[in-house]
């Protein structure tokens, strides 16, 4: 089984710049997209073979995630199930006979670190709802995390310590979810790959140096662990200021 994950930065943009053309050749069993910044009925996309599932920002322009996958799934939930973190389109969960598949889209902490505190309450609150699915199944997930791990997941660690996306505190609530039970797929198979990153600002020439994040992940439940064949990430592949990551499972 083949699963890929992109952050586009704006569905109707990327698809200007590819979208269909990488989506067709990429052929995933599931495909999921993280901010696609758009309401209901602005994009129709002809997806054949694939049911769609959309979860939009009540603000518009703004966030929001959507699932393409082949198989039908038993159920579809969106958000999860708290009035406070569910205005933004940031969940999808598919239900699947022996697993749940989820695409997320993290909440940004923001300049001067103006969301961490609301940051810090929705990863408690989503690893909660994380451990509670995986009480009947295991789990997948995917999406934009908001967050570098380690040092070796960023181009320049010690200048971004204080900054969005690097914080101590951000770092330490992957480092529980890890401890919790989910495994890092990337780093599960490249535990020592440097330079591989999945997110490059638009500014400084940023992608051209490969002065970039890597903050998209796939994490599964370690029940999971022996299904695991492979997991990439599509450092050549335009469109977005992200890259699309691969998941690819027995």
């Amino acid at each position: 089984m083949k699963f890929v994950s992109w952050n586009v930065n704006g569905i109707r943009a990327c698809v200007q710049k590819g979208f269909m053309e990488f989506f067709q050749e990429a052929d995933a069993d599931i495909f999921c997209i993280q901010e696609s910044k758009m309401q209901e009925g602005q994009l129709e996309l002809e997806t054949p073979g694939y049911h769609q599932y959309w979860n939009y920002a009540k603000k518009k322009g703004y966030s929001g995630t959507a699932i393409f996958t082949k198989q039908e799934p038993i159920s579809v939930s969106y958000g999860i199930g708290i009035e406070e973190h569910d205005q933004e389109g940031r969940v999808i969960t598919l239900e699947f006979e022996d697993y749940y598949f989820i695409t997320v889209y993290t909440p940004n902490s923001q300049n001067e670190l103006a969301r961490l505190p609301y940051r810090m309450q929705w990863e408690d609150d989503f690893l909660a709802y994380l451990k509670k699915l995986e009480e009947a199944k295991p789990v997948i997930f995917c999406g934009d995390l908001n967050v570098a791990h380690k040092e070796i997941d960023l181009k320049n660690p010690k200048t971004n310590r204080k900054n969005a996306g690097f914080t101590d505190e951000e770092r330490a609530k992957f480092t529980s979810l890890v401890d919790a039970g989910f495994i890092d797929t990337f780093r599960y198979f490249y535990p020592d790959a440097q330079g591989i990153y999945s997110w490059w600002s638009y500014r400084f020439s940023a992608r051209a140096k490969n002065a970039g994040w890597r903050i998209d992940y796939f994490c599964v439940s370690e029940s999971l662990e022996e299904r695991l064949v492979d997991a990439k990430i599509l450092t050549d592949v335009m469109g977005s200021d992200h890259c699309p990551i691969v998941l690819e499972m027995k």
